[in-house]
């Protein structure tokens, strides 16, 4: 195949092979370890009978590539396990069973995610307004008192650690100012404007980092695309320098843009955690925080997985908008 069809096909394709090199990995860090995986997997309060009922579970006994496919299983097609009395049955995708509350891993983290989704996709939006509209206004600006200032800023943003910024905000805006309430979680159905009130400062305190290096990528892709042939042609002309800018330059420059959002998904993934905690949202992060306090093995493999996944889709989201953003890029 080729053409759009065959790319998107590669892409999922390589989407399906990246999750299962996961799924290894993961497996074999969390499972595979030295002493007594049963325990490990169970946690410390688990009593000798439930260690034995895990073990029997995990098939510790068969080889190493018997039980990965098992673990398979239970992803694909599920899962069962005793609780002593009866046994349950864990649907597919089936990660596991929380030994500390007796809870499916998958509806933990469902009940979870609409939280983390809340806080990552709203502090997306706001790094990509900040971040693009400040890159812009730098490289259009360039030499000018405004620019120096926007890249001092931005510096200033890279260099600062996301639970300062956090604990900033919090202190001079709730605190001092008293402009608005510490955070508390709102479901978006329940109240629209509180949902968002009580979400912008976690989405500043995670934006403001990834808004200063999507500044900086900015102002040096619309600077490389202003010295190209194909705008000095457009000033030749007399084209207006707005219409320049915000219609031919900086769709030349997105390219680089769409490629860093998604590697900075990641990095907002894990800045999530930390931001989640300091405002004590009850997300994937805090949840993450949590299990691997209490040594809750399987929720925090399950929650790995599934951040893994998050990351993996984004990038191919984003292989497929680059190609889209720039005509130059060859499908292969």
């Amino acid at each position: 195949m080729s053409g759009l069809g065959g790319f998107l096909l590669r892409r999922a394709i390589g989407v399906v092979v990246t999750l299962l090199a996961i799924s290894v990995i993961v497996y074999v860090v969390f499972y595979v370890t030295p002493g007594n995986v049963a325990q490990i997997t169970c946690g410390p309060r688990c009593s000798p009978e439930q260690v034995h009922q895990v073990a029997e579970q995990l098939k510790l006994g068969d080889p190493l590539y018997l039980r990965y496919w098992h673990f398979l299983e239970g992803l694909f097609v599920g899962q069962d396990f005793s609780t002593g009395t009866a046994v349950e049955h864990c649907a597919a995708p089936c990660l596991g069973q929380s030994y500390q509350t007796d809870q499916q891993v998958l509806d933990i983290i469902l009940t979870k995610l609409p939280v983390s989704l809340s806080l990552v996709v709203g502090a997306m939006v706001v790094w990509l307004v900040l971040g693009i509209g400040t890159g812009v206004l730098s490289a259009w600006r360039r030499g000018r008192v405004s620019e120096r200032v926007l890249t001092a800023i931005t510096l200033a943003g890279t260099a600062t650690p996301v639970f300062v910024i956090g604990l900033v905000l919090m202190i001079v805006v709730c605190g001092e100012l008293q402009l608005l309430p510490f955070p508390q979680y709102v479901n978006f159905s329940d109240d629209p404007e509180q949902w968002a009130w009580n979400l912008l400062l976690p989405w500043l305190s995670l934006a403001l980092i990834e808004a200063a290096a999507f500044a900086r990528l900015t102002r040096a892709a619309m600077l490389e695309t202003l010295a190209e042939d194909h705008i000095r042609t457009f000033r030749a002309y007399g084209v207006a320098e707005r219409s320049i800018v915000g219609r031919h330059a900086l769709r030349g420059a997105l390219a680089p843009v769409i490629a860093l959002n998604a590697n900075n998904v990641g990095s907002a993934v894990g800045g999530a955690v930390l931001t989640e905690t300091l405002f004590g949202l009850p997300g994937i992060g805090q949840e993450l925080v949590h299990a691997v306090n209490v040594v809750d093995l399987p929720v925090v493999v399950g929650m790995v997985l599934v951040i893994g996944f998050f990351v993996v889709l984004a990038n191919a989201v984003a292989d497929v908008l680059y190609a889209v953003a720039d005509r130059r890029v060859v499908l292969q």
